[in-house]
């Protein structure tokens, strides 16, 4: 998912060359997504920046990988509904992947363009996914929300719970998480009231694996939320919308899958330094060449 345009990094944070040869954080995932065993690559993009896309990014896949690449806009929306016309922001994560759904036919995994999950979070998916061999077979890649924050800002995360055999009861979308001083972390719920979280507390980052049946199932949602608050101005589906719907339908289960990859991003301008470091870091470790393609 790369069409949001980074309004807190101030740019278009997925076209950012923070690798040691210039490489785009998307361009690891690419790379690790490819060596773990994935065939394709789909990328949901803003329309308004798809020529400078296409130049800096896609073509370094060319004889590589194959790559389909849907856009996302605000009125790519099913007949009957039509934005209200003062909204520019699109519907949030679980429209994005709903963009995709003509060119999906396959089990497949859901990233951020913007974000660093490591080797192992695809190993984990791909071993996953090729097991899968029924609809509604679910999986998610957990992080420790404590390992996932930004010392530039407050962030938001899909806040889960686990039963005893690892698979995922609820996940919740939790905003203004950060540290304070003498609380430890805190975020904001929809109240407005503050609360605490352990440093162990699994989030998701928004690294799914999901069977084909997911499109269908989250198009009708998607009518729904529609109907409900599609005239509101920043209303957003977001990917746990509809996993909580499908857990809670029992059309789904989701099982939560464990790794130690490392996980950083560029929330904020702020974070750059420290992302061109680990990544400097991982190369001089071998994990990755100086040059990925």
């Amino acid at each position: 998912m790369a069409a949001g345009m980074g309004s807190r990094y101030g740019g278009l944070k997925q076209l950012d060359g923070v690798g040691p040869s210039g490489e785009t954080i998307m361009d690891y995932s690419v790379f690790d997504a490819a060596r773990a065993g994935f065939g394709k690559v789909v990328f949901v993009i803003g329309r308004a920046f798809e020529r400078e896309f296409r130049e800096k990014v896609l073509s370094k896949y060319e004889d590589r990988i194959p790559v389909e690449v849907v856009f996302q806009s605000v009125d790519a929306l099913p007949q009957g509904f039509v934005p209200p016309a003062e909204r520019v922001k699109p519907w949030g994560t679980g429209h994005a992947v709903l963009m995709a759904e003509a060119v999906i036919r396959e089990p497949f995994a859901v990233i951020n363009a913007d974000d660093f999950y490591g080797r192992g979070g695809f190993e984990v998916l791909a071993r996953f996914l090729a097991a899968t061999d029924a609809p509604g077979q679910y999986c998610m890649v957990g992080y420790r929300v404590g390992n996932t924050l930004s010392e530039s800002g407050s962030v938001s995360r899909g806040v889960c719970e686990t039963d005893g055999e690892g698979f995922l009861v609820s996940v919740t979308e939790r905003t203004e998480i950060r540290r304070q001083e003498g609380r430890g972390i805190i975020f904001r719920d929809e109240h407005n009231e503050y609360h605490t979280l352990a440093p162990n507390t699994p989030v998701s980052m928004n690294m799914w694996g999901f069977t084909p049946d997911y499109m269908e199932f989250s198009a009708g949602l998607f009518k729904r939320f529609l109907t409900e608050h599609g005239q509101e101005m920043k209303s957003e589906f977001y990917i746990p919308t509809v996993v909580n719907e499908a857990l809670r339908s029992g059309t789904a289960k989701v099982k939560v899958l464990a790794t130690d990859a490392d996980w950083f991003g560029v929330t904020y301008a702020a974070d750059r330094p420290g992302v061109v470091n680990r990544l400097r870091a991982l190369v001089d470790a071998g994990a990755y060449p100086e040059r990925l393609w």
